[in-house]
């Protein structure tokens, strides 16, 4: 048996609450309390999570091969010393630009951005909002009624992303009086749930019967929830992650999959179809991927774009359409830019979505360069 089907099978035993007992995982706050991180590189680590928060738990860290130095969860989880390199931006995308109130992001016409929530489950180490569990930081704002108030001013918005944060961390009953209040919004259709909680503790669904009530409450026929999931490689996908979707589904959501391109994790076209096939199977179908951001602390994890669309197209020409259904692009400050093709000579874009909307569809041709990570380096060929 290999070492990642007996950690299945330990996973399964240690997780399984037979008992009927709610499963609870542990916290873990501080890499001193990782274990089977080396003595003689806590010190080093520590100071990394001085400047990029820590935060892990048990369910999680157990998914980790620690005999292996490359290990894709230990590269998603685990500080590095080369997240203290002087590079990039903390807001690398400008989301202060199009906040209209505290925890109220307005950037493209008919959806609305409700940082709702400051903690994550755990804390990818590539994260792109770093910068709000910074303790100087108040982007986020717990009292939603300032941006219910907003969204319910301006009838053009018809979906709301509550993120943050994650916030499937908060209580059934915040969560509940969240969707209560914008479903008597008329003009609000879809609600979203950006979250990583199926991967980081699934049992915040399974062992929830309120969440539950709430989903199958206020995801209609008419008028459904999105589960926003994040997966971000397939050995994330364990029994448990897969019931947790499964339950997410039984009571009425609908399930789809986003997740960054990040080098040592995913950059890998078998790894990434692996993952897309999977999904597509139990309900979760990808969505987009994304280029990562030029983010404070994120060098060690970028992908050149050349690179990431050649491992992206090979990943979806395997498997089935279902798939094959995502998207690569880039949030940048400007809108979403799809990458369409990549030639010899030239990379073809368009904005899938565009802070202002007359760029809503425009097709750009830029000159290719193998090197370059996001679009402000890029060069237009005229």
């Amino acid at each position: 048996m290999s070492i990642v089907d007996e950690r299945a099978m330990t996973l399964r035993r240690s997780y399984s609450g037979s008992n009927g007992s709610p499963t609870r995982v542990k916290y873990i706050r501080s890499v001193s309390q990782v274990e089977d991180i080396p003595a003689d590189q806590r010190g080093m680590l520590a100071k990394v999570a001085e400047q990029y928060v820590f935060r892990a738990n048990d369910y999680y860290l157990k998914l980790i091969d620690w005999q292996d130095p490359n290990d894709p969860i230990k590269q998603l989880i685990i500080p590095r010393a080369e997240e203290l390199n002087d590079w990039g931006k903390l807001d690398a995308s400008n989301e202060q630009a199009v906040t209209v109130a505290r925890g109220v992001q307005h950037k493209y016409t008919d959806t609305v951005l409700l940082l709702c929530n400051e903690v994550c489950g755990a804390y990818c180490r590539y994260c792109f909002r770093k910068r709000l569990f910074m303790n100087e930081n108040d982007e986020v704002s717990n009292d939603v009624s300032e941006g219910i108030e907003y969204i319910r001013c301006h009838p053009e918005i018809t979906n709301v992303l509550l993120t943050g944060g994650d916030p499937l961390l908060m209580s059934a009953r915040r969560l509940t009086d969240i969707f209560q209040q914008l479903r008597s919004i008329p003009h609000v259709q879809i609600i979203r749930l950006g979250s990583k909680i199926p991967a980081f503790d699934p049992w915040r669904i399974l062992d929830n019967a309120d969440l539950q009530a709430a989903f199958r409450r206020y995801s209609t026929q008419e008028q459904r929830i999105y589960l926003m999931a994040h997966f971000d490689h397939p050995r994330e996908l364990t029994d448990a992650a897969v019931e947790g979707l499964a339950c997410a589904l039984r009571n009425g959501l609908i399930c789809v999959n986003q997740c960054p391109l990040i080098k040592g994790v995913n950059d890998d076209s078998e790894v990434l179809a692996e993952m897309y096939s999977k999904l597509s199977f139990i309900g979760c179908p990808p969505y987009y991927l994304f280029q990562g951001r030029p983010t404070a602390g994120n060098e060690p994890y970028e992908v050149p774009l050349v690179r990431g669309w050649n491992i992206f197209q090979k990943a979806v020409a395997q498997g089935s359409g279902l798939a094959r259904r995502a998207r690569f692009a880039m949030s940048h400050e400007t809108g979403k830019v799809e990458v369409l093709a990549i030639d010899g000579r030239r990379m073809y874009m368009r904005y899938h979505q565009a802070n202002d909307p007359a760029n809503v569809g425009r097709f750009m041709v830029c000159k290719r360069d193998d090197d370059a990570y996001w679009l402000d380096q890029l060069k237009p060929d005229e």
